[in-house]
């Protein structure tokens, strides 16, 4: 067992130096070719904090252990809105920039309304719905792009610079860092997985859990990573903008590869009130959350303290009731 939780957290450090050394890699070799930064924030950048995610999604539906890449997208989710964007809300709240919010949020609820389907009529996601969210991302991705070229203020996206006398890498270098950093995060996804569902298993906590909590942190460490960077920064906005979008990147994304790759059931973890817990709590915690987060955004135009606060509480609420279960 205590091997295994070291390899666990190997594989946690793997999966975010990869991601991070795989993005500035991405990003060196897209701006060789002088593409707008908006456009390699929306592409490269944002895929790059999400891969993390598809990889330990996809590996766990490969071996099987579909429990994992369902918990994994779920509990992400929660993870991005209730902690890391409920972190920035309640430390800094303020106006927000409704332009670039509204069709990340028209694509999650809209892909989110698909999910549900699969999960409550369905109570199974099948490999013709997961190509259907690839499609849905890259219609997403395409109108990112398109919006962002017609007004860059409309997407909020992070590129970081090139600091004033820092060499400028070349290309053999973003090119090493760029396959190192994919290596990683394929080593890292399956020390997760594997050891993940070891430490499940000697704990009696069922695998749904483990990747609710857990593992949804450890592969939501990006996210956080540039919300701090964004609250630092005084662009506060930025930050909410990165998590929305990378919620919509867990549907359609995490979720879609690995549903296409290997199709499963509606994995069974805890039971509440005699029925799936993950469909009478986690799926509607999910949804709760994000209409917390975006609704209040979309009406006032701001962000407010409270909504930060109370997502919060909601957070804490969930992870105790995941163990207490």
């Amino acid at each position: 067992m205590i091997v295994s939780v070291l390899l666990f957290a190997v594989g946690l450090v793997l999966l975010i130096k990869g991601g991070d050394w795989f993005v500035d890699g991405a990003t060196g070799i897209a701006r060789r070719f002088n593409l707008p930064d908006i456009v390699v924030g929306a592409t490269v950048v944002s895929i790059g904090t999400t891969l993390p995610e598809v990889m330990v999604s996809a590996t766990g539906a490969m071996l099987g252990q579909g429990s994992m890449a369902y918990g994994n997208a779920i509990g992400s989710i929660i993870c991005n809105t209730a902690l890391i964007a409920a972190i920035s809300v309640a430390v800094n709240p303020g106006p927000v920039n409704t332009k670039s919010m509204k069709m990340p949020v028209v694509f999650f609820f809209g892909s989110a309304a698909i999910y549900c389907v699969a999960a409550y009529i369905m109570g199974r996601f099948t490999r013709p719905m997961g190509l259907i969210m690839l499609v849905i991302f890259v219609v997403y991705l395409v109108m990112t792009v398109r919006q962002g070229m017609k007004n860059p203020d409309a997407v909020e996206v992070e590129v970081e610079e090139v600091e004033e006398g820092e060499k400028p890498k070349t290309l053999l270098q973003d090119l090493f860092w760029l396959v190192l950093g994919a290596a990683l995060i394929a080593v890292g996804a399956d020390l997760l997985v594997e050891h993940g569902t070891v430490i499940a298993r000697g704990l009696g906590v069922p695998e749904t859990v483990i990747a609710l909590t857990f593992v949804a942190l450890g592969t939501s460490l990006p996210e956080l990573v540039t919300t701090i960077t964004s609250l630092k920064k005084g662009h506060a906005s930025l930050g909410i903008g990165n998590v929305i979008g990378a919620n919509v990147f867990n549907l359609v994304l995490v979720s879609g590869v690995a549903v296409t790759l290997a199709p499963f059931d509606v994995p069974v973890g805890n039971i509440l009130f005699g029925h799936n817990a993950s469909l009478v709590m986690d799926i509607p915690v999910m949804l709760s959350v994000m209409l917390l987060l975006t609704v209040p955004a979309l009406t006032t135009k701001k962000l407010h303290r409270w909504q930060g606060i109370i997502l919060l509480c909601i957070y804490a609420a969930f992870c105790i009731c995941q163990f207490a279960m």
